[in-house]
């Protein structure tokens, strides 16, 4: 083997929370792992949180825990979310209750960067992992291992590469795995905000006029924004400074938590549902967004990657003994394992989306009733909090 060829059983491309819980699980599992991505970036100077956060189900919350990064996260950092209130077309309101659902909670609110500097924190000592700080830009395949060639003019080898490179994924691009995506003409808008009146660790969504308004709830009487507005309106909100933006919250939300204070930067990105043809091929497997995408209305897209990487350290854990690692009967394992799970939350987000978004009286009708039918049926909600919970 050249100087410049390394070896390993498998490379993880791309950062981000669920490459690196992907290269952590399998690291765990006692293979050697690679995994190319960049340490998570500090908070910028003077922000006291992230803006981009995370709703965490109990599914993700248990994959966490079984590769402890959980128990080292900073409780002051996380937000149980316990209630649950969504308010539709006029009076229309659906309520869940963690109580009710007899679950300790129905969620967690959490910063992206307080998990990634966990697990950050939790890959440095792990010996099995190599961290490589370096651009995939070659990937070739023999009968016995995929090569990966880098940008420092390095090869890593290893029997299986799994691809979590995000939406625009290039491993994906390397398989020819199709994509058919779908724009929503929307942009997801996210800020922080202190909040004059207690949120009492409920997460607040709004229908309105064919856009979302969520307010999920976070430590010290903060609360995070997630509005997934039309492309030209959320450019609007964007521009707006950081006193206009709280008060247009304050209108749309009908002054549900008092006087609102702007504490981080409007940022936005942009809302497409992608479906992709294959999660797997020879010694290749794709998880989080270069697997698929699904509209933020439910909160779900990071708990579908992540359960993405706990099937994935499932099937490596079932491996029979003489099976490589890139062997297609191992990989369609776990396509088959997440087919359903992906299919089910696409067809429930965008059913939603396009519920939603339908202008006029009828559609305003047939919302409403659907709402108040739901929330008088006990089962259904319990079902609903189930399926969120993963």
């Amino acid at each position: 083997m050249n100087a410049n060829h390394q070896t390993f059983d498998a490379a993880v491309i791309g950062g981000g929370l669920v490459g690196k819980t992907a290269a952590l699980a399998l690291t765990q599992a006692g293979l050697r792992v690679a995994l190319l991505a960049q340490a998570c970036a500090p908070l910028p100077a003077g922000a006291s949180f992230d803006s981009r956060v995370y709703a965490l189900s109990s599914s993700s919350q248990a994959l966490l825990e079984r590769l402890r990064v959980w128990q080292a996260l900073d409780l002051s950092r996380l937000g149980p979310v316990y209630d649950m209130r969504v308010y539709g077309d006029a009076h229309a309101e659906l309520h869940f209750s963690a109580f009710q659902a007899s679950v300790p909670q129905l969620a967690w609110i959490v910063e992206s960067s307080v998990i990634e500097r966990s697990l950050d924190a939790a890959l440095r000592f792990q010996p099995n992992l190599t961290w490589i700080d370096s651009r995939a830009q070659a990937l070739d395949f023999t009968a016995d291992s995929a090569s990966v060639g880098l940008a420092n003019g390095s090869v890593l080898v290893a029997d299986l590469v799994v691809g979590a490179d995000g939406a625009h994924s290039w491993v994906r691009a390397q398989i020819g795995s199709k994509t058919n995506r779908r724009d929503y003409r929307q942009t997801g808008v996210v800020a922080n905000f202190k909040a004059e009146k207690p949120h009492g660790e409920t997460a607040y969504q709004w229908f309105r006029e064919g856009e979302i308004i969520a307010l999920l709830p976070m430590p010290d009487g903060h609360v995070s924004l997630v509005w997934s507005a039309r492309t030209e309106h959320a450019e609007q909100l964007i521009a707006l400074d950081p006193a206009q933006l709280a008060a247009e919250v304050e209108r749309v939300t009908g002054g549900q938590l008092g006087a609102l204070d702007c504490v981080t930067p409007a940022q936005g990105f942009p809302l497409a549902l992608q479906t992709v043809e294959r999660l797997v091929a020879p010694r290749v497997a794709l998880v989080g967004d270069a697997a698929h995408l699904i509209h933020p209305l439910a909160g779900q897209g990071m708990n579908l990657g992540l359960r993405d990487v706990a099937a994935l350290a499932d099937t490596v854990a079932g491996k029979e003994s003489f099976r490589d690692l890139g062997d297609m009967v191992l990989l369609r394992r776990y396509e088959r394992a997440r087919r359903e799970d992906i299919r089910a939350l696409m067809i429930a987000t965008d059913g939603l989306q396009k519920l939603f978004s339908v202008p006029g009286p009828l559609a305003k009708i047939v919302r409403n009733s659907g709402m108040a039918f739901v929330g008088a049926q006990p089962l259904i909600k319990r079902w609903l909090v189930s399926a969120a919970l993963g």
